[in-house]
C-alpha cells in the first residue's frame, strides 16, 4: 500500500490505564438466576451470524496460492471505540430493528469477534505460543497482492502486511468480506520484503513492518467512508474500532468484495495461470450471485464480461475522482481500489477542496501521481485484464504493448468521456432526462463550456509549486464548484433578460479562491475576456436545452438554481479539514461513549450529504437526521460537533 511512513511506525502516545467502564443495565430485583441465563442465552444467539466471521474464507479453498493463512489469538485489552450500528443493520449483521446501543452482549460479541492479534513466523521461532483458551479456533488469512515498491515485483512477498480476513459474512443483503487492520505483522509486510527477516508485532524499529494501526486511522477512515457512502462514491466501510491502552486499534472494515486488481496481477506475474483461471472464477460466481453483474453462463463469456466491466467500472471510477478532486494514488498495481473501483484504504486518499490537480503524495522513495494522471494509471489496469483474458482464452500470454488498441480499451475511454460530462451536466444542475438528451445530442455549446471550465479549474497559482504537509502541490486560484453553484441565481437577479451576464469583476469575485496571490487578481483583458466566454457559452447551453424542453431560458435558469445549490455544497471535508476533526474526536474519546462517536460521525457525514441523495442513501424510508439529533445531546458531544463543522468550512479549500 502506499501510505506515508507514519502510517506503519509505532505511534506511542502516553498510556494511560483509564479505559471506558461498561457500564451494564441492572437486573430485576425479581429476576431469578434461570431467567438470567435464559436472557443472556437468547442474546448470544442473536448474533450467532457475527460470531460465524471466524476466520474461514472461500479464498483459501478457490485461490490458495494467494493467502498466507495465520493461527491468531484473543486479545483482552481492547474497548469498542466505535461501532457502525448503520452498516451493521445494512448488511444484516444487525436486525433493521436493533437500536443505536452497545448491550452487554453485543459487546462481548464484538470483543470475542475482532478483537485478535495473529500468531506470526516471529512469534513462533520464539515460542510465544497463545494460551488455549485464547487461541482461536480457525486460522485467519492474509492475502498476496502486487505492489510496486515491493523489490520482487511478481506479488510473492507483498501484500496485507498488517492486516486478516477476519471471514465472509452471508446474509439476505448479499455477501460481504470482513477485514481488520492492525492485527499484527506478517511476511507479507515491506520491511520484511525489504530486510529479509521476520518482525516482532508492535516493534519499534522498522517502518512499515510494525504490524499496528492508530485509531486515528480508524476514526479518520470512518469519517471519509460515511461522507463518500452518503454521496454515491464507492467504498469499503469502517465497521468498527477497537482502541487499546497504547493509544493504537484494531480497525475493522467490510465491503462486499475484497478482490483489488493487484491480487489478479500477482497471479499474473507469477505466471500461476491455474490459479489466476479460480481466481477469476471465484470472482465472477460472486459477482453473480450478489447480484452485480448480470447472469452469465459459460467460464469463457464470464472472462470477457471482466474485463469489459472492469473497463466501465474504473473509467467512471476516475471521471468520477475528477470531478469530486478524489486523490486515490490510482496506479497501474491497482492496489489502493478494488475490482469494481472502490476506493480501500484510507491512508493516501484525499479530496480536495478545488482542483489542486498538481498535488503529489511523497511516499519514502517514490511521489505519487496526480488526479489527472490516475486516468492514464486506469486505462493501464485494464490494459492487464485484457491480456488475463488473451491469457485464460488462447493460453498465450501477449505482450501489453500488443493490446493498446484493443476495443475494449476504446470503450474505457468512451465511457469516461461520457461519464464526464455525464457529472458535468449533474454539477450545473440538469436532470436525468436532459443529461441524456444533451450528452446524445452532444451541442458544441457542450463542449466549449466544458472546455473553459477545465481551463479555469486547472489555473495554478503563480506562486508555483511548494511543498505541503505530505507532498509537493501547486495551488488551485479558482473554486469552479462556486460558479456552478452561484451562477443560476445570479444570472436570474442580474436582469429579466437571460442573455445579460455579469461582470468580470463579478464574475471572479465568485470564482477567486484563498488561494489566489495579488498577481492571480489582476484584472487582465484575458481574463475578462474568459469570463464573457465561460458565461456565453454556459447561457448558450441553457438556451439550446431550454427550446428543447419547450421551456423558456428563465423558466430553466428557475430549475437550475436549486439544484445547482444542492450539488455543489459550500463547505466540503477535505483531506486537512478531515485530520484536524479526527484530532477533535480522538482527543475526546476517553470522554466520549462509543454510541456518541457514532453519533458524531453520522452528522458528521449528514452534514457532507448532498440534498438530491438523501432519498437515494434511505432507498426511500428516509435518513436518519443525526444532526438534529445533536441538539438533545449532551454539552461536550455538541461542542465537538460544532467544533467539526466549522473545521469543514474553514478548510474547504484546502487539500
Amino acid at each position: 500500500m502506499k501510505t506515508s511512513k507514519s502510517k506503519y511506525r509505532n505511534i506511542r502516545p502516553p498510556t494511560s490505564a483509564t479505559t471506558e467502564r461498561d457500564v451494564r443495565p441492572k437486573e430485576p430485583a425479581h429476576s431469578g438466576r434461570l431467567r438470567t441465563r435464559s436472557k443472556a442465552g437468547a442474546e448470544e444467539a442473536r448474533h450467532s451470524r457475527l460470531r460465524s466471521i471466524d476466520g474461514r474464507h472461500p479464498l483459501q479453498t478457490e485461490v490458495p496460492s494467494a493467502v498466507v493463512a495465520y493461527p491468531a489469538k484473543r486479545r483482552r485489552d481492547s474497548e469498542i471505540a466505535f461501532f457502525n450500528f448503520d452498516l451493521a443493520r445494512k448488511i444484516g449483521l444487525l436486525s433493521s430493528g436493533h437500536p443505536d446501543q452497545l448491550n452487554p452482549a453485543l459487546r462481548r460479541a464484538l470483543l470475542d469477534t475482532f478483537s485478535l492479534v495473529i500468531v506470526n513466523e516471529w512469534d513462533e521461532a520464539h515460542g510465544n505460543q497463545p494460551r488455549a483458551r485464547d487461541r482461536q479456533a480457525h486460522s485467519y488469512m492474509a492475502t498476496r497482492y502486487l505492489q510496486l515498491q515491493h523489490p520482487d515485483k511478481l506479488g510473492l512477498n507483498s501484500g496485507d502486511g498488517r492486516s486478516i480476513w477476519n471471514g465472509v459474512l452471508q446474509s439476505r443483503a448479499g455477501s460481504f468480506d470482513v477485514s481488520s487492520c492492525g492485527t499484527g505483522v506478517t511476511r507479507l509486510c515491506p520491511a520484511t520484503s525489504a530486510e529479509g527477516r521476520f518482525f516482532k508485532t508492535g516493534n519499534s524499529i522498522s517502518d512499515y513492518g510494525c504490524g499496528t494501526a492508530h485509531i486515528e486511522e480508524g476514526i479518520g477512515a470512518a469519517l471519509m467512508s460515511e461522507s463518500f457512502s452518503r454521496n454515491g462514491i464507492q467504498t469499503e466501510r469502517v465497521l468498527a474500532v477497537l482502541s487499546l491502552p497504547s493509544g493504537q486499534a484494531i480497525n475493522v472494515r467490510v465491503a462486499p468484495n475484497l478482490l483489488r486488481p493487484s491480487h489478479f496481477f500477482g497471479l499474473l506475474r507469477r505466471q500461476n495461470d491455474e490459479d489466476l483461471r479460480s481466481c477469476v472464477s471465484y470472482y465472477a460466481e460472486r459477482e453473480i450471485r450478489d447480484g452485480r453483474w448480470p447472469a452469465i453462463a459459460g467460464q469463457d463469456a464470464r472472462i470477457r464480461y471482466l474485463a469489459e466491466r472492469i473497463a466501465t467500472d474504473f473509467a467512471r471510477t476516475t471521471a468520477l475522482f475528477e470531478s469530486e478532486y478524489i486523490f486515490c494514488w490510482l496506479d497501474w498495481d491497482g492496489d489502493n481500489v478494488l475490482c469494481d473501483g472502490s476506493i480501500i484504504d484510507y491512508g493516501s486518499v484525499r479530496q480536495f477542496g478545488l482542483y489542486h490537480h498538481d498535488y503529489r503524495f511523497a511516499d519514502t522513495d517514490r511521489m505519487s501521481t496526480s488526479i489527472p494522471e490516475q486516468k492514464r494509471k486506469a486505462r493501464q489496469i485494464v490494459q492487464r485484464f485484457v491480456q488475463i483474458r488473451e491469457l485464460l482464452l488462447t493460453g498465450k500470454r501477449k505482450p501489453l504493448a500488443t493490446l493498446k488498441n484493443d476495443p475494449v480499451l476504446k470503450l474505457f475511454d468512451r465511457e469516461f468521456e461520457s461519464h464526464k460530462r455525464r457529472l458535468f451536466l449533474r454539477q450545473i444542475g440538469f436532470d436525468e432526462d436532459s443529461n441524456e438528451a444533451i450528452r446524445s445530442s452532444a451541442p458544441k455549446h457542450l463542449e466549449e463550456l466544458l472546455r473553459l471550465h477545465n481551463r479555469l479549474e486547472r489555473t495554478r497559482s503563480s506562486h508555483g509549486r511548494h511543498s505541503v504537509a505530505d507532498g509537493l502541490s501547486s495551488n488551485a486560484v479558482y473554486c469552479m464548484r462556486d460558479i456552478l453553484r452561484e451562477l443560476p441565481a445570479r444570472l436570474l437577479n442580474e436582469s429579466s433578460e437571460t442573455t445579460s451576464r455579469l461582470r468580470p469583476e463579478d464574475f471572479f469575485a465568485i470564482a477567486l479562491s484563498d488561494y489566489a496571490s495579488r498577481k492571480d487578481k489582476q484584472r487582465t483583458p484575458y481574463r475578462r475576456r474568459l469570463a464573457a466566454r465561460y458565461q456565453r457559452a454556459y447561457l448558450a447551453l441553457i438556451q439550446w436545452a431550454a427550446r428543447r424542453a419547450r421551456k423558456s431560458p428563465r423558466t430553466l435558469l428557475e430549475e437550475l438554481a436549486p439544484r445547482a445549490e444542492q450539488r455543489n455544497p459550500y463547505a466540503r471535508m477535505t483531506g486537512d479539514g478531515l485530520t484536524h476533526a479526527t484530532r477533535r474526536l480522538t482527543t475526546n474519546r476517553r470522554r466520549l461513549k462509543p454510541e456518541e462517536t457514532y453519533r458524531l460521525i453520522q452528522a458528521f457525514a449528514d452534514s457532507q450529504q448532498r440534498e438530491d441523495l438523501r432519498h437515494a442513501y434511505g432507498k426511500g424510508k428516509g435518513v436518519a437526521n443525526h444532526l438534529e439529533r445533536m441538539n438533545s445531546e449532551r454539552p461536550l458531544v455538541q461542542r465537538i460537533h460544532r467544533d467539526m463543522q466549522k473545521l469543514a468550512r474553514t478548510y474547504r479549500e484546502s487539500l
